[in-house]
Order: C-alpha cells, then sequence, then structure tokens
C-alpha cells in the first residue's frame, strides 16, 4: 500500500510544485495519475522513490520513504521512466535486462527464465541482444518497459510508457498494463490508455488533487477536464 500524508514538495522554495497531498493506493489498484504540464505527476513518483525530499509522510507498505529504507523500498518498486535514455545505459536490452535482478542477487538461471518470458510475452526476443544505440525511440521505449517487468517489483510506476509508441506496441503496452497483477501507478497525458488502463483517477491541478475516483467517471466529465486544461478521451469526444 502507498500512502501521501500532507507532503508538500518545491524546486525552488518558493512556490510548491505538489501541496499538501494526502491519498492511498491500495495493493493492486491500478491508479492513473493526470494533469496538464507542470501539474506535478512526475514530482509525485519522484518523491515515491525517494529521489526528491519534500515535506510530510510517504509511507510504502508501512515503511517511511527515507535515507534508511530506500534500498528496501526501490525493491519492490519499478519506475519506467519518461525519457527512455536515461533508463536504458547498458550496451545491449539483455544487458539492461539482467542488470537489476542480478545486482539484486537472483541466479542467472532465473534472471534468464525472467528475460525471455517477459520479451515473448512483449514479442521483443528479436531485441533481445540489439545495442541500445541502434535501436528505435520505440523499441527503446518497449525494451526500458521490459527491464522492470524482469525485476517483477510489487509496484509499478510508469510515467507517460505510451510516448513514441506505435498503434501495435501501444496495443501491446496497454494489454500487458491489464495483464500485470502489481500495484500500478501510470502517470500519462494519453487519457484513452488510462481509461483502458485504470479503474481509478486522480486529477492534479497546480500541485493539488481536483478529483480522485472512478476512471470512467472523471474522464466523462468534460467540463470538470476542460477546468484544468484537458481535454476529453479521444474515444469519447463527440459523444454524448
Amino acid at each position: 500500500m502507498i500512502e501521501f500524508q500532507n507532503v508538500s514538495f518545491s524546486y525552488d522554495g518558493e512556490r510548491p510544485v505538489v501541496e499538501n497531498l494526502s491519498f492511498t493506493i491500495e495493493n493492486g489498484e491500478s491508479v492513473g495519475l493526470i494533469g496538464a504540464n507542470g501539474a506535478g505527476k512526475s514530482t509525485i513518483m519522484k518523491l515515491l522513490l525517494g529521489l526528491l525530499s519534500g515535506q510530510g509522510q510517504i509511507l510504502v507498505d508501512g515503511l517511511t520513504v527515507n535515507k534508511q529504507n530506500l534500498s528496501a523500498i526501490r525493491q519492490k518498486i519499478g519506475f519506467v521512466l519518461q525519457d527512455s535514455d536515461n533508463q536504458m545505459f547498458m550496451p545491449t536490452v539483455y544487458e539492461d535486462m539482467i542488470f537489476g535482478p542480478r545486482n539484486y542477487g537472483l541466479s542467472k538461471e532465473e534472471t534468464e527464465r525472467r528475460v525471455d518470458a517477459v520479451l515473448n510475452r512483449l514479442g521483443l526476443t528479436a531485441l533481445k541482444h540489439r545495442y541500445n544505440h541502434k535501436i528505435s525511440g520505440g523499441e527503446k521505449r518497449m525494451a526500458a518497459i521490459a527491464t522492470i517487468l524482469t525485476m517483477e517489483p510489487e509496484t509499478i510506476l510508469m510515467d507517460e510508457p505510451s510516448t513514441a509508441l506505435d498503434p501495435v506496441n501501444r496495443r501491446t503496452v496497454i494489454n500487458t498494463i491489464n495483464t500485470l497483477p502489481q500495484t500500478k501507478l501510470v502517470a500519462s497525458h494519453d487519457l484513452d490508455m488510462i481509461l483502458d488502463t485504470c479503474q481509478r483517477v486522480i486529477l492534479l491541478s497546480r500541485g493539488k488533487i481536483v478529483a480522485d475516483g472512478p476512471a470512467d467517471h472523471i474522464l466523462r466529465d468534460q467540463a470538470l477536464l476542460e477546468a484544468n486544461r484537458m481535454e476529453l478521451p479521444f474515444c469519447l469526444q463527440g459523444r454524448r
């Protein structure tokens, strides 16, 4: 379970990027985090991972997010970054996929099993030994997702997971998200994807929660979305 208790954070020490946030995400929930640029979506994920430190308290399975608990917390959470170039730092896709499991003490045999299973699930077996600098942006995005799935974390954070994906890979990511049993927090401007993958939505505006509830209800509220610089999902536009 994830808990934010009166959490605030500011990059410049003056204007808060997130302000007095309180919410809970239960085990197994799939939650969409939406809002216009600068609403605080990426900041929330970085706070949750301990990459940033603010005021208030954040708990992951009862552990306070602080320096003493970071190692244990980061073994529970996988983070798909918005920019895959910041995540894929080894020469090949395979080397990136084995880096985390092997460093956490997983055997070579179990690591290989996980790598092959994830690549098969995502239809990426052809990328296994490809060099990261020689694959497309969309392929790198898929490989970054595969790298996190190989870790089998209890919670998965995804920051704009559909960026740079063609329609086929986008649908693969959606289908994959829907089959994952883990707790999921998905930040995205792709509201159609959020509607397809998340049962609950948290809508942010200027660092504050303005709505928190069923995805189908919030994402159909045109007035609410437009008041917070967003639009209806494409699949709902033109419908009454």
